[in-house]
């Protein structure tokens, strides 16, 4: 995950200080400075085969600037750039991607590679320029990361909502098999694991399984589709003189109900990565059932058909269900991260409310018997 940048550290090379003392110390200081790297030299290797393949070599890597990208709570995204050998006042900018430790808990690397690269082929997101260890290059996109306030503005939302729909439409080879629900349990049995007994006994981790299995039962999965399975507004960029939306960052990506995907982008309303208090949300900006519809009839229309009041109906009334589902599922990716994750965000703080925000609002969404269980 990641967005918008914050201002140019002056250059790479930068005096190890002005580095957080802690991430310093356990990941140790990269050939590129503010970058964190398990291997520089192999960082350093792409870097310079890239700057042979575009004419610009890299010698002096004094002359060249860092951005970190603000936000990130799973990878640390750095974008790069260096003077073009033909003109020092324009700059060439890529993105090195430094994977956080521990996350490899959360998906498979290779799998995620793997589609990093489908994607690129079908003409979604930054085309992949290297790999190295424990990380690895992208293509920077000239866009606008979003800001949170965006996805409330209904012709943004319009746009973003037809380039989802183009998404799920996308056919990556592998198991086309649903993975929120082994995910999830996956996932709980790696946060029983790393809980101490009171964490445990706070987040009710000996419940959870039950009601992964009341929603597996619950929700409905009419279509199937090749879902993000994190759009927050960070994941989200746009081509302000086309209008074009490119979605990024597939860690989390997979087979999964739409209704589901949907419903999890719905949530991310409630979010601002950019504040003060990322990790607070405020439910009360959950987009209402207005706006909610306006999403799903473009989602629905994108293709040139005019979307079914039936079918609108039935996709509002099964993201709903589904919204729960998300709740469990970042609740539990919080509880692992504080233990595993360096990055300053405070993941437990996010996870009591992920948790609260699923037993508020299950006996609303589920069946009366249901919501008793």
């Amino acid at each position: 995950m990641f967005r918008k940048a914050e201002s140019f550290c002056r250059t790479i090379l930068q005096k190890p200080q002005q580095f957080r003392g802690r991430q310093r110390k356990e990941m140790g200081i990269g050939v590129l400075g503010l970058i964190p790297v398990s291997s520089p030299d192999s960082l350093k290797k792409v870097l310079q085969t890239l700057s042979g393949k575009w004419g610009d070599v890299v010698e002096d890597l004094e002359s060249l600037q860092v951005k970190p990208m603000k936000g990130a709570m799973t990878n640390e995204v750095f974008m790069v750039n260096w003077p073009t050998k033909e003109n020092n006042f324009h700059h060439r900018k890529l993105l090195v991607r430094v994977y956080g430790e521990g996350v490899d808990l959360f998906f498979n690397r290779k799998d995620e590679i793997r589609t990093f690269e489908v994607l690129s082929r079908y003409g979604h997101g930054p085309r992949l320029l290297g790999r190295f260890a424990g990380g690895r290059i992208e293509e920077f996109i000239n866009a606008r990361t979003l800001a949170a306030a965006d996805l409330r503005e209904p012709e943004v939302s319009a746009l973003v909502a037809a380039k989802l729909r183009d998404f799920h439409g996308i056919n990556v080879p592998g198991d086309r098999n649903v993975l929120l629900w082994d995910r999830m349990r996956n996932w709980l049995g790696q946060a029983k694991s790393l809980c101490t007994p009171e964490d445990s006994e706070e987040f009710g981790l000996d419940n959870i399984e039950a009601e992964i299995n009341l929603l597996q039962h619950e929700c409905k999965q009419h279509e199937i589709g090749f879902c993000h399975n994190d759009l927050q507004y960070g994941n989200i960029m746009i081509d302000e003189d086309t209008n074009a939306i490119t979605i990024i960052d597939y860690e989390y990506a997979s087979y999964n109900p739409v209704a589901y995907d949907i419903a999890n982008h719905f949530c991310e309303m409630a979010a601002n990565y950019h504040s003060d208090t990322p990790h607070i949300l405020d439910y009360t900006l959950y987009p209402g059932e207005e706006e909610r519809r306006r999403f799903i009839h473009s989602y629905l229309s994108s293709s040139g058909d005019e979307a079914r009041e039936e079918d609108i109906i039935q996709l509002l009334d099964d993201a709903e269900k589904y919204t729960l589902a998300s709740h469990l599922f970042w609740g539990l990716w919080g509880i692992i991260s504080g233990y595993v994750n360096k990055i300053e965000f405070d993941y437990a703080e996010y996870s009591r409310q992920r948790f609260r925000q699923y037993w508020l609002r299950k006996p609303q969404l589920l069946s009366s018997k249901s919501s008793q269980m």
